[in-house]
């Protein structure tokens, strides 16, 4: 899949976000899945992972996974998007930085859910020592971008 290009992998995230463009058979599998994810979002990465963290506090409003060497796709159904991502190092701090923000932006939280997420939003930069010494966070074009959409 990596000569797929990330918007043809959005727009399909798309699709299966709101079934559009899909036969009325694959419209009702992709909503089942998109259920039974927000069920079980264990299932889909294990644990202890962003993705399934972050599914397992939205539910049905996002769907975000993990894929390889940098790649994050995400749909947020309520907003009818799909997104995808690639971090062209391939690494993961990286991609769920971006993926945090995107979801901060397109998803609405309540106040207990924003809370829980604010550990995505900046994750901090630990030493060897265990010593927070700096954290990772949306700069520069990604956040003018987040801020004008």
């Amino acid at each position: 899949t990596y000569a797929v290009p990330l918007e043809r992998v959005a727009r399909g995230f798309a699709r299966l976000g709101t079934g559009q463009g899909l036969g009325a058979a694959l419209a009702e599998a992709a909503e089942r899945l998109r259920r039974a994810v927000a069920a079980r979002p264990d299932m889909v990465a294990g644990t202890g992972r962003f993705c399934t963290e972050v599914m397992a506090l939205l539910g049905e409003r996002a769907f975000v996974k993990t894929g390889a060497e940098g790649v994050f796709t995400a749909i947020f159904p309520e907003r009818g998007l799909g997104v995808a991502v690639k971090c062209d190092d391939g690494g993961t701090r990286a991609a769920e930085t971006i993926m945090a923000a995107l979801i901060e932006r397109y998803v609405s939280m309540s106040e207990d859910e924003s809370r829980a997420f604010e550990k995505w939003r900046r994750p901090a930069l630990v030493n060897w020592n265990g010593i927070a010494v700096g954290a990772v966070r949306a700069s520069g074009a990604l956040e003018a971008a987040l801020r004008a959409a």
